[in-house]
């Protein structure tokens, strides 16, 4: 993402992890977000099919602290209305972001139903859907606007740390996406 431009990265449909015999798909995403850029992520929630395995791993490198980010991924417990909620055999997913050279942000998710309690503390804990969020820039204001949003929401629960380059990570489970 080039200085001084603002990128907005979407996707047109949910993506979906399809069922495979053996073997993982993959996907490896590196991006560059130059001084003054910005860069917007928030595809669709994933959905792993039951027996899918899948593993992802994005670095993202932001040039000083002009460089902005707003990052969102959802999973999904799979495709519940067939039955097939948490029936999948990996989901492994490894975010990295690096501010100036030094890494400010890591989430390291590594789901394996078959030998995890999915639906146990600490981890889906009844809901279907899992969103994990990370800001630059983060505001105690913002945080605070977060928090309350969470809060009057009834069908979610979650919530948002202040890190200790004043960048937010959030953390929200819900019932759909």
């Amino acid at each position: 993402v080039k200085e001084g431009a603002d990128l907005e990265v979407l996707s047109q449909s949910f993506e979906k992890i399809h069922k495979m015999d053996e073997g993982s798909a993959a996907r490896t995403i590196e991006v560059q977000v130059d001084k003054n850029a910005t860069l917007y992520y928030y595809p669709q929630p994933v959905i792993p099919f039951a027996q899918s395995a899948f593993d992802s791993k994005m670095t993202i490198h932001l040039e000083d602290e002009t460089s902005r980010l707003f990052l969102l991924e959802i999973i999904s417990c799979g495709r519940k209305a067939s039955g097939e909620r948490f029936r999948y055999r990996k989901y492994a997913s490894k975010v990295s972001v690096w501010r100036s050279g030094s890494l400010i942000y890591r989430d390291n998710t590594r789901y394996e139903p078959e030998k995890m309690d999915m639906e146990g503390i600490g981890m889906y804990e009844g809901y279907t859907h899992m969103a994990n969020i990370f800001l630059t820039g983060g505001s105690e204001e913002l945080q605070q606007n977060i928090w309350e949003i969470l809060e009057q929401e009834p069908e979610c629960d979650g919530g948002v740390t202040k890190l200790v380059q004043n960048d937010l990570a959030v953390r929200i489970f819900g019932q759909r996406a």
